[in-house]
Order: C-alpha cells, then structure tokens, then sequence
C-alpha cells in the first residue's frame, strides 16, 4: 500500500504491518538520510473519508509527526536532517523507524494543524498580545539589536572583503553578527521568554 525513497537509495517496499491501520519501515543508517519521500503505492487508496499521519522514531526518542498522506494528496517529501538533529542525532550507523497511520480524516487534519501553532512559550509575540505590547516587543528588539550590532562597527574593511554599501562615519558592520545577533537572541528566548520583558537585555 506504501512505499518510501530515501534520497539517494533504491525504493523500499518492505513494509511491515504492526497493528490495525498502523505500518512501518525500517530506515537504516538513517543518520545519514536527509531527505525522504513516502507515497500510496497507487494499488489501493485510502478509504473515503481515511488519510494517515507520517511520523518517526529515532532509537531512545519519541515519536514525531512529520507530515500527512490523502488521496487527493498521495506522497510527500520530509526533510529528516537538520540543523538541530544532526548535532543531537550520533553519526554512528542508526536504524529509526517511520510510521504510518491511518486515521479519519478529521484526526489527521487535527495532529497537522498542530504542527503549524508555534510553542507559546518560545513565541516572541504570544496569542492575545494587543497591538501596544506588539510594539513595545519589537522596540525592544530593536534596541537588542542595535546596541550588539554597533559593538562590531569596523572602519577598516578586512582584506578581501566585499562592502555592500559606503563607508560612513559610523563604518562598516558585518554580515556574521547578524547572524550571530538572531543565534544569540533566539538561545536566550528559548531559555527565559520572558528575557524581552526586563528592563534591560543585552
């Protein structure tokens, strides 16, 4: 009924059923996936008014919903590796499994929709913020930014350097503390969302 491709690997048709409506396949050295592509194999569609729910296991975790499967929709692309997984996922040879289950339509669309509501507490702007508070957030993000930004001012380019602009009294920024500035701030966030709020962040 289901058949997946891991990029750069022939078709897998292995798959296994574990429960009612429930099937899955062993992904090997699954450290080294990148990206996956799983479909209805075309022979048999999903009932009217079935779809299934995509997920996967790494060894020692917990489920994770990647995506969805309709039959006005029958295969999809997810990205396994990223930033984040590749730094916390070992590079020595993992077996994960991928999940399928198919369920009622509304309870698919149910565990999608969930995938799209960011955390509400690593949100910058929470639910119900009124359009005072949306400003004074983004004032003190701003202000965040500017006072790390200009710590970098240089007047000098770096040999070989390419300016995006003209010097001014004020000189040049680089790209990289941007970056930085975003890095920085989003890891502070993540560990007190409330760091906006005191009076002075730096």
């Amino acid at each position: 009924m289901f058949g997946c491709i891991a990029a750069g690997r022939l078709v897998q048709t292995n798959l296994q059923q574990v429960d009612v409506n429930k099937y899955v396949f062993e992904l090997a050295d699954a450290q080294a996936i990148n990206h996956i592509v799983v479909f209805l194999l075309g022979t048999i569609p999903f009932e009217p008014g079935f779809a299934a729910t995509v997920h996967l296991l790494w060894p020692n975790k917990e489920w994770q919903l990647l995506g969805g499967l309709f039959n006005e929709k029958p295969s999809a692309i997810f990205r396994l590796k990223t930033k984040e997984s590749s730094v916390n996922i070992p590079q020595i040879s993992t077996t994960a499994t991928l999940g399928i289950s198919i369920e009622p339509i509304a309870v698919v669309q149910q565990e999608l929709a969930t995938m799209q509501q960011p955390s509400t507490s690593a949100a910058l702007v929470k639910p119900g913020t009124n359009v005072t508070q949306v400003g004074q957030i983004a004032g003190r993000v701003l202000e965040n930014l500017y006072n790390y930004i200009t710590s970098f001012t240089v007047q000098t380019l770096p040999i070989n350097a390419i300016p995006l602009g003209q010097l001014t009294e004020n000189g040049y920024l680089p790209l990289k503390s941007f970056q930085t500035w975003y890095e920085n701030l989003s890891r502070k966030l993540a560990a007190n969302p409330k760091y906006l709020d005191e009076e002075k962040s730096a």
